[in-house]
């Protein structure tokens, strides 16, 4: 049975639980900061989930995220030593995961790197790379620091297969951009034509630097755990996986928005560099909230409840494309409503942080369809509250370009989104 928080709905309801989930107590590791990633949630939110689920009886043994993005959660969880299970159908968003979850000895990171500039030098009179043939990658790199990134990435495959190698292939995902054309903080693909790229090697060094030093500030946090918590992180679509029983007593996660990012797009220098695909185009396909996603509308809408039904087809007045794309995202979170399900133990809870957007004047309430998918699927104890977008980086507005700005005369995208959560 759900309880009065959301039967009411009413205004004192909703403010029980003000604030809680707008500011956190302390400073953010640094190690949430190793790589650029979209529309991170806040680190302080997994804590806080862990808090308000033991508040309410949930024994949290192992935390999930079935979107999992660039680690948020599964680094809180290793901070917590809380054994984790997370997924994310982006290969360079669980190759940021897995190397903030891993442990590494700073002495060895300091033997591989000193391995891999030795390597780098002896490539010094490299005058054709393998790259050079991708249209792709000669459209944001000039011939030079396509040579000079080649040299680095060799150098790198070097070090034996395993957790140090992603440590070095992750550092070098993250200088892509800089060294690039690419438009800084643009929230999709511009090439800057004012932009003086980085140069590669400093870069690189600069950034293995900066992840030590998170690494360090890590591990000298206080109370050092007597057993290491456990860490599963795959690469994989939440909706198209089997689950022969549950096994996490409480998901944290937030899902993609409709038709916000289109993170193929977005880490598509990464994806080309590293191998993860000849062409980052095949990366949308199964990508909640794309515009590229594969749908069937009349099969889509089948399967939306009243709250999505209206919402889709107010949007199909104004933009068919975008109505289509709003019904298959619909469909799919409520996919992962019932994939969530399956993944909890009896008793346990999930805390999804979702925003709204909006389209040509129609609000796409992605927190009350999610609410109705939770009370649809038998959820119960379920409560929504509004917080405060509290990253300073992640500001409410856009300018003309799509960059992120503080100046609140231009374009207001979000300001605030929801934390919902509830027992199953």
């Amino acid at each position: 049975m759900l309880n009065s928080s959301f039967d009411t709905a009413s205004p004192s309801s909703m403010s029980n639980m003000s604030g809680r989930w707008d500011f956190g107590g302390e400073k953010e590791p640094l190690m949430h900061r190793i790589h650029a990633y979209p529309a991170k949630f806040p680190a302080f939110i997994t804590q806080k989930a862990v808090a308000h689920a033991r508040e309410r009886g949930v024994e949290v043994k192992r935390i999930a995220d079935v979107f999992c993005g660039c680690g948020t959660t599964a680094l809180e969880a290793k901070r917590l030593n809380t054994d984790f299970w997370g997924c994310d159908i982006n290969p360079v968003a669980t190759l940021i995961a897995r190397v903030k979850r891993n442990d590494y000895q700073k002495t060895r990171l300091e033997h591989y790197l000193a391995d891999i500039l030795r390597s780098y030098a002896r490539r010094h009179r490299l005058h054709y790379s393998p790259y050079l043939k991708d249209d792709r990658l000669n459209y944001w790199f000039d011939e030079g620091t396509i040579l000079e990134l080649s040299r680095v990435k060799a150098a790198i495959d070097t070090v034996p297969e395993g957790k140090y190698h992603d440590f070095f292939l992750c550092a070098f995902s993250n200088i892509l951009k800089p060294t690039s054309k690419w438009l800084t903080k643009s929230i999709k693909p511009q090439v800057d034509p004012d932009k003086k790229p980085v140069d590669v090697l400093p870069a690189f060094e600069g950034q293995v630097a900066l992840m030590i030093k998170a690494l360090n500030e890590v591990s000298e946090q206080p109370g050092k755990p007597t057993k290491k918590a456990a860490s599963i992180i795959v690469t994989g679509n939440i909706l198209e996986m089997d689950f022969a029983e549950p096994m996490v007593d409480l998901i944290v996660t937030s899902p993609p928005y409709v038709t916000s990012y289109e993170y193929a797009d977005l880490h598509q220098l990464s994806s080309l560099w590293l191998g993860y695909t000849d062409d980052y185009r095949k990366l949308r396909t199964g990508t909640m909230g794309s515009l590229y996603h594969d749908s069937d509308f009349n099969r889509d809408i089948k399967n939306l409840n009243a709250t999505g039904y209206g919402i889709v087809f107010q949007l199909y007045d104004v933009d068919r494309r975008k109505a289509k794309a709003t019904a298959r995202y619909f469909a799919d979170l409520l996919k992962t409503v019932r994939q969530c399900v399956k993944l909890l133990n009896p008793g346990g809870m999930l805390l999804f942080v979702i925003g709204n957007t909006e389209y040509k004047g129609v609000k796409i309430d992605n927190a009350d369809y999610l609410l109705s998918c939770l009370v649809d699927e038998g959820f119960c104890e379920i409560e929504s509250t509004k917080r405060a977008i509290s990253s300073k980086i992640l500001t409410p507005y856009r300018d003309a370009r799509g960059k992120f700005t503080t100046d609140t005369t231009s374009r207001k995208v979000y300001a605030e989104e929801f934390v919902v959560t509830g027992r199953c």
